[in-house]
């Protein structure tokens, strides 16, 4: 098993703990120097009215924020189960970590793919690398199981839910 590998694995037991509280099953490590300082699951998915706020990585984030600075971010490692969005790329690059790692491409949504040079210098000059398709496979079960779940009505019927189906493991 590579480092990329393990870390997967626990952001996988991650995303298990949100699937198990019938939330979207996102789940989110960041690794430095070998060990895990910060983790989290997404969260408010599952309210009646869905948070769109409380994604595994802004929460893994918030835990990397009581660390303090005390760390070389740029020499950390985001482990998540989904691409970033939009929101949570910007939070990753404002963070100042320096590689996402993830498991299944968000086709809706995902923000990996944004061309940092088309935008204004606070992001353009930011530096990061991106490694897709880390236990891919373990990652999509976690979300095919979420959308055929008929109890779980958030993203039905989006083209994220349809892709994800439509997907073999």
């Amino acid at each position: 098993m590579t480092e990329h590998e393990y870390f997967m694995a626990k952001a996988v037991e991650q995303a298990r703990n949100a699937l198990a509280a019938n939330e979207f099953p996102v789940g989110c490590v960041i690794a430095y120097q070998g060990e895990i300082i910060a983790s989290g699951f997404r969260s408010g998915s599952a309210d009646e009215t869905p948070n769109e706020i409380d994604h595994a990585e802004i929460t893994a984030i918030r835990h990397l924020g009581k660390i303090g600075q005390s760390i070389d971010r740029s020499r950390a490692s985001l482990y998540c189960t989904m691409e970033p969005c939009l929101m949570c790329f910007a939070a990753i690059l404002l963070s100042g970590i320096g590689e996402i790692v993830y498991a299944y491409e968000d086709a809706m949504g995902g923000g990996t793919n944004c061309d940092l040079s088309r935008l204004s210098p606070l992001y353009r000059n930011r530096r990061i690398r991106i490694v897709p398709n880390i236990l891919r496979n373990e990652s999509l079960k976690l979300f095919k199981t979420f959308f055929a779940n008929p109890q779980n009505p958030y993203w039905k019927g989006s083209l994220l839910a349809e892709y994800t189906l439509s997907q073999l493991c």
